[in-house]
C-alpha cells in the first residue's frame, strides 16, 4: 500500500506542476499538452506513451484499493469478536476519514477523466485544445464544478497527509522525533499540493485566466 501510494504521490506532484503552465499562457499550456502526446515518438505511435501512463496510473490506484481492502479484512479477522467496550482513540480527522476520502477521490478521478481528459462532460468539443477544456470547464457559470473540484482536492490533501505519515512508519520510521518530523513533512507536502491543484480552477472561475 505504501509503495503504490508513493507512485501516486509522485504522479500528483508532476501533474500539478504541469497544470501550472497555464499561468504562463494558454499557448504554452497547449504546447505542454501536445508535448505529452509526443513523448516516446517515433518509437511509439502518437499519444501512446500518454495512454500507457494513464493505464499505469489506474493500475497503481487499483493496487492501492486492493491493498486497503486486504488490510481491512486482515484487521477484522485478527479480532473477529467486537470489544465489549472500546475507548475512543485520539486521531486526526485525516486518519479517521481515510476510507471515505478514498471513495471521494475515486469518484473525482472518474469525473476528471470524463471532463478534462475525454471531454465527455466538458462544454468544449472533444477535439478542442487542452486550455479550452480547462477554461470552459471551470467557467464561472459552472461554479458547482469548481466547488466539487475544491472539495475533492481537499479530500486528497487529507488523504495524502495521513498517507505520507503512515507510509513512512511502514518503511521503518519508529522514533518519536522522526514521527514529529514525518507529520510536519506530510502536512507541508499536502498543503503545497492542494494549493497547486486549486490555483488553476479558482483562477479560471474568478476570471484571472481566460
Amino acid at each position: 500500500m505504501a509503495a503504490s501510494g508513493t507512485l501516486l504521490v509522485l504522479f500528483l506532484f508532476a501533474h500539478a506542476a504541469g497544470n501550472l503552465k497555464i499561468f504562463v499562457g494558454l499557448p504554452d499550456f497547449d504546447h505542454y499538452a501536445e508535448w505529452l502526446r509526443e513523448l516516446g515518438t517515433p518509437l511509439l505511435p502518437h499519444a501512446w506513451f500518454l495512454w500507457i501512463q494513464r493505464f499505469g496510473l489506474l493500475a497503481a490506484i487499483g493496487l492501492h484499493i486492493w491493498a486497503a481492502t486486504v488490510l481491512t479484512i486482515r484487521a477484522k479477522k485478527a479480532r473477529p469478536v467486537k470489544y465489549a467496550h472500546r475507548p475512543k482513540v485520539q486521531g486526526s480527522y485525516a486518519a479517521r476519514t481515510m476510507r471515505w476520502g478514498g471513495v471521494i477521490i475515486v469518484l473525482f478521478v472518474i469525473w476528471h477523466i470524463l471532463d478534462l481528459t475525454l471531454g465527455v462532460v466538458n462544454p468544449a468539443t472533444g477535439d478542442s485544445d487542452a486550455s479550452q477544456r480547462v477554461v470552459q470547464g471551470f467557467d464561472p457559470e459552472r461554479w458547482y464544478v469548481t466547488l466539487f473540484y475544491v472539495l475533492a482536492v481537499v479530500a486528497v490533501g487529507f488523504h495524502l497527509r495521513h498517507g505520507i505519515w503512515s507510509a513512512v512508519r511502514t518503511m521503518g520510521q519508529q522514533t518519536t522525533k522522526g514521527e514529529r518530523r514525518a507529520k510536519a513533512i506530510a502536512l507541508v507536502l499536502s498543503v503545497v499540493l492542494v494549493a497547486m491543484y486549486l490555483s488553476v480552477p479558482i483562477a479560471v472561475t474568478f476570471g484571472l485566466v481566460k
